[in-house]
Order: structure tokens, then sequence, then C-alpha cells
């Protein structure tokens, strides 16, 4: 079985309009969430054996509030194809996955991410469907699975939505 979850970063701040899109920071309320955030995929069971974070700082800075939640060393690859990528470069990355890793957190930006949890988020509880697909706020986590044991042979069509978390939700 994989597990994909797929986690929009934090709220980050528009106060500097001369600071490039990919320099920007979490604002408060964004270090607030991604904490909070770290509780609760503590206490969920989230274990991913790969992080991969887009080089932005406003994406880094949300791994590293969320990092007292994960598995102590988890490796972390920065890619910068993620940030700014569509929905199918964002499913071409997940289907290029090793094939030794079976649970992997992708942090990253909207609108890739919410197409891509949208297109995913086909099976699994309809109420969850519906808020997802409505919309992926900042500090959204998504968590998918397949019963597949190759991300190469993933389909789309088979994911089941396990879990959709969002800040009002903790």
């Amino acid at each position: 079985m994989l597990t994909l979850h797929l986690l929009r970063h934090a709220k980050s701040s528009w106060d500097d309009p001369t600071r490039p899109d990919c320099d920007r920071p979490l604002t408060s309320r964004g270090v607030r969430d991604a904490e909070r955030l770290a509780e609760q995929v503590r206490s969920s069971g989230v274990r991913p054996q790969l992080v991969v974070c887009s080089p932005a700082t406003r994406t880094r800075q949300t791994l590293d509030r969320l990092a007292s939640g994960l598995p102590l060393g988890v490796p972390v690859q920065v890619d910068a194809t993620i940030y700014g990528c569509t929905e199918r470069d964002l499913w071409r990355r997940v289907q290029a996955l090793p094939d030794d890793v079976n649970e992997v957190l992708v942090i990253g930006h909207n609108p890739s991410l919410h197409e891509l949890a949208s297109e995913l988020a086909n099976d699994g509880d309809d109420a969850a469907i519906a808020r997802l697909r409505h919309k992926f706020p900042t500090a959204a986590l998504a968590t998918f699975a397949w019963r597949q044991d190759s991300w190469s042979s993933l389909k789309r069509t088979q994911a089941v939505l396990h879990s959709f978390t969002r800040p009002r939700d903790l």
C-alpha cells in the first residue's frame, strides 16, 4: 500500500510587495497553524519515509514547524520542480517517487495541490471529498492511499481519500 500526503504551505505574508513570491515568509497565523498541524500529524500516525518540499520560504518554514510531528530524521528533498508546477507536473513527480518508500509527504502550493487532490478524491468520505473539492486552504493536509506497490503504476481513479484536515478542523 502507498500513502501520499499533500500539504499546502501555511498562511504566508503579502506585506512586502517588493519581495519575490518565492521568498514570502509565514505570517504569525501560519506559524500557529503549522504548529497545530504538527500535533495532529503526530497523533494521527502520519509517518512519511520521505518529504518532498518546494524551495519556497513559506513551504520550508511550514516544514520546520511541522517537523516535531514527523519521524526523527525523515529525509527531505527540496525540489524546485514543486514550486510553480502544474497539476500534471506534480502527478509526474509523484509517479517518479522511489518504490522503496511507501509513505510520502509533499509540501507545495495551490493551484497544483488543489487540482491534483480534487482529481484523486474519487473514493472515501463524501463530506471530506466535498470539502476538499470546494477549497484547499493554507495548512490543509489531504491523505490518499492506493493498494498498488509501485508509484509509477498508480492510477488517479484508484486513490482513496483517507483524511482531509484544515486548520479550522484543529
